[in-house]
């Protein structure tokens, strides 16, 4: 394989597993779509279980190489350092907890060059030549890397799709009542908060309410969750691996999210959500929208039970007020350029 243009090279390393869930495979998905809309090759390395998920990156055009086994497995190293000898000035992504020190050391070893997008500092050290959190907490972490690292901190970084980009600037109107609800948990939401969230809505025994509930392609409760919704009081329907969120975030009203990235994908939609945490590393994001008022928390999903939920539901779909404000926090807060500037800073 030749490396015709090697300063524009991009290489990204990201899984996604029932476990690990899907968020860092998707905002690498934004940085590819950014960086292949202008031009440059970019190769996308993975344990992918997910068909649509590789099926997406086909349909975008983006080069894929798939690992039936991700680090600490030793092929992960052997296949990916073959695909990244054939760049020699590429810049290499990686995102996931698993990618340790080692991992990292690998890389710069192979004389590339390194960004890693991290959303914890749980590592000893980093050691990268650029260290991306995206997050609006980032700047209270203390990261252990090397002076001459940069740092990508805080939500100007916030790595949106391609498709959220026709909303830039859109003006949510809120309506005086909510009565579109979405829920999404996630790529697996392995506890099942979903269906906790359907019961809880239920349980308002309002017929009035449409409910659109997706599900990623590792959702182990489908059967359940459709004898769930065979016996609501209000129209709920079951989407599965869907492709065009920003415009399901823009049909609703209101939403009932995992305390992941999606977060801020809906702050950027001005979508007025509660959260719950199903992830310890959804516990500060999930903290942060609510302190910064654009999001209601109801805490870890062991914690949260029915009625609490549909107390909180009840406030957000009776109280036009609290919406429109949760709406324009969300909207001074994400302005959906992050992929722009994380790739400037690549470049520069």
């Amino acid at each position: 394989m030749s490396d015709r243009n090697p300063t524009k090279q991009l290489v990204i390393r990201a899984d996604a597993t029932a476990s690990m869930g899907t968020g860092h495979f998707m905002r690498c998905l934004a940085l590819s779509q950014g960086w292949r809309d202008r031009g440059w090759p970019v190769t996308f390395i993975s344990c992918c279980e997910s068909d649509s998920l590789r099926k997406r990156l086909s349909d975008e055009g983006i080069p894929f190489v798939a690992l039936e086994n991700h680090h600490p497995n030793h092929l992960d190293w052997e296949i990916t350092s073959k695909v990244i000898g054939n760049y020699q000035n590429a810049w290499v992504v990686l995102d996931g907890y698993h990618f340790d020190y080692n991992y990292h050391n690998q890389v710069k070893e192979s004389g590339r060059n390194l960004l890693v997008i991290d959303d914890t500092a749980h590592l000893d050290r980093y050691y990268a030549d650029m260290v991306l959190n995206p997050n609006i907490y980032a700047e209270k972490l203390k990261y252990a890397y090397a002076k001459k690292t940069r740092k990508l901190f805080g939500i100007r970084y916030v790595l949106l799709r391609s498709e959220f980009k026709p909303w830039r600037g859109w003006k949510r109107i809120t309506s005086e009542m909510a009565h579109k609800i979405l829920i999404t948990m996630g790529g697996s939401d392995l506890v099942n908060a979903t269906l906790k969230t359907v019961e809880a809505i239920k349980s308002l025994n309002n017929p009035k309410l449409e409910v659109k509930i997706i599900t990623g392609a590792s959702y182990p409760y489908l059967e359940k969750l459709r004898n769930a919704i065979s016996s609501s009081p209000c129209e709920m329907s079951i989407l599965q691996s869907v492709a065009n969120m920003a415009e399901l975030m823009r049909w609703a009203d209101i939403a009932v999210a995992a305390g992941g990235i999606t977060c801020w994908e809906m702050a950027f939609m001005r979508l007025p959500f509660i959260s719950i945490i199903l992830a310890e590393n959804q516990r500060e994001i999930s903290g942060e929208a609510e302190n910064a008022g654009f999001a209601v928390s109801c805490g870890w999903h062991y914690d949260m039970d029915a009625d609490s939920l549909r107390d909180r539901l009840e406030i957000l779909i009776g109280n036009r007020q609290v919406r429109q404000k949760m709406s324009d926090i969300g909207e001074d807060l994400i302005d959906g350029f992050g992929v722009e500037r994380t790739i400037k800073a690549i470049v520069e």
